[in-house]
């Protein structure tokens, strides 16, 4: 995020393309692209799509509206955390509530600290795809590789090291010079990339295998836990109380409108998954390959499948950078509202703010990189019964996932429906005060909470 400008005039996106590109870019992260298409498989094909989308309609849309409220009603703030204490107090309301702000600011740095290590692996096998590596690759030489890798700790700290670098420069240039300019070029990018590989798996892969398998509606297999399954998905995979929203909020001219650009996010978003799936289960389908390896699917099966196929180095080479595409726009997102924490907290200068923070990511990101290989025997938080015999990975996962997120995103939508004030949420929002505003207001106050707390509990004891 870059600093506000010296003569006091907020900056803005350049267009509403560009912002929507960035917030979109932000919610696609590599989740979306190796576990979304195998839950909906596994959970009932399109009846798993419908409630998904009822979920994400109801929450995500709700809350995505809601942090890019707080972000542009203060956006003379600099931070997630200055944003909320910019709208409590034009609410009459604790300066306290800032506090949220920084959970949302916390739980995307733990976040990236495992994030540029996975990051790091696309990067690998990018390289290894573009060097014909996988060609006529085995089953059993693609796991060997795979483990290889993980127990490398040179390699791993290396492409650790290599994606905080670009994180950093990125953010550091500022909003135009920066993330602008990337996700201008990365988006595009993804884009094309995703619809090359859909095309490449129609003609070489089994698309009606894959059809079946994402589209056939299989209500019998919709349980409570495919509910909870649906919520979980709907709930991490936008990105919500991860600070980004609302740091992205802060740069949006009054005339954008948020109810609007919310849906077509969360749409993109969902698209993209989809897409993903049709580029890589005809793949899989056509060797008679497992669907349900999760991220061994990404870099231990289709290694095989392209390593089979005609022009498979090519085609796998797009589809690894189609993931560092994906996984590099999540990192300049996830970094911009830790960079403008760390410059509002210290008063530093904008670019010294994002080498400060990239220092701390990258350091304390080696402990994420070594779990896999010389601390894969060191449990950090045995003495707490969820954390126990998790590595530091597992563990800062852990705490990210099922407690600071929905904890941060329960207290946002507390914050909005009930703290700050209607009127200028509502004038915000752009709304008129009618029954449009009053589901949102609904759905905030009432139905995301509870949602919410079922989303953190499961967690907590599952």
């Amino acid at each position: 995020m870059a600093a506000p400008a010296s003569d006091s005039t907020p900056l803005i996106w350049s267009s509403r393309l560009t912002f929507l590109m960035a917030s979109v870019g932000f919610a696609v992260g590599l989740g979306n692209i190796w576990r979304f298409p195998y839950v909906v498989g596994q959970n009932g094909g399109s009846a798993f799509i419908l409630i998904y989308l009822g979920f994400a309609v109801v929450i995500g849309v709700p809350l995505v509206m809601a942090e890019w409220t707080i972000g542009r009603r203060a956006n003379d703030a600099a931070s997630a955390s200055g944003s909320f204490r910019g709208v409590a107090h034009r609410s009459g309301a604790s300066a306290h509530w800032g506090a949220v702000g920084g959970i949302a600011v916390l739980a995307v740095f733990m976040l990236m600290l495992i994030y540029t290590t996975i990051a790091g692996w696309t990067m690998d096998y990018f390289v290894r795809a573009a060097s014909g590596a996988f060609d006529g690759i085995t089953g059993e030489a693609s796991r060997v590789a795979y483990e290889n890798l993980m127990s490398s700790p040179m390699r791993l700290i290396f492409w650790h090291t290599v994606v905080v670098i670009l994180t950093v420069y990125i953010n550091s240039r500022g909003l135009h010079g920066g993330i602008e300019r990337a996700v201008n070029i990365l988006i595009p990018a993804l884009f094309v990339s995703l619809v090359l590989m859909v095309g490449y798996a129609a003609v070489v892969g089994d698309m009606g295998a894959t059809a079946r398998f994402l589209l056939t509606p299989d209500f019998s297999k919709v349980t409570g836990e495919t509910l909870l399954i649906a919520l979980g998905q709907a709930f991490f995979s936008i990105g919500i109380a991860m600070a980004v929203m609302i740091t992205y909020g802060s740069y949006l001219d009054r005339r954008t409108s948020i109810p609007q650009n919310a849906f077509i996010v969360v749409a993109a978003d969902t698209l993209v998954a989809l897409m993903a799936g049709f580029a890589i289960f005809p793949l899989v389908f056509q060797h008679g390959l497992a669907p349900n390896a999760g991220e061994g699917l990404v870099f231990q099966t289709l290694p095989v499948a392209f390593g089979a196929l005609p022009a498979g180095s090519l085609f796998a080479s797009i589809f690894f950078f189609l993931l560092i595409a994906a996984a590099v726009t999540s990192c300049i997102g996830n970094f911009a509202p830790v960079v403008a924490w760390t410059e509002e907290r210290f008063g530093m200068s904008h670019s010294r703010a994002a080498f400060t923070a990239g220092f701390a990511m990258w350091f304390l990101g080696l402990g994420s990189a070594l779990s896999f290989n010389l601390l894969s025997g060191f449990h950090p938080l045995d003495f707490i019964p969820m954390l126990e015999g998790k590595t530091i990975f597992a563990a800062v996962d852990f705490i990210m996932a099922n407690t600071l997120l929905p904890i941060g995103a329960l207290l946002t939508a507390v914050f909005i429906g009930w703290v700050a004030k209607r009127e200028s949420v509502r004038e915000e929002i752009g709304l008129p005060d009618g029954l449009a505003f009053k589901a949102w207001l609904g759905l905030v106050r009432f139905v995301i909470p509870i949602a919410l707390a079922i989303v953190f509990f499961s967690g907590i004891l599952g």
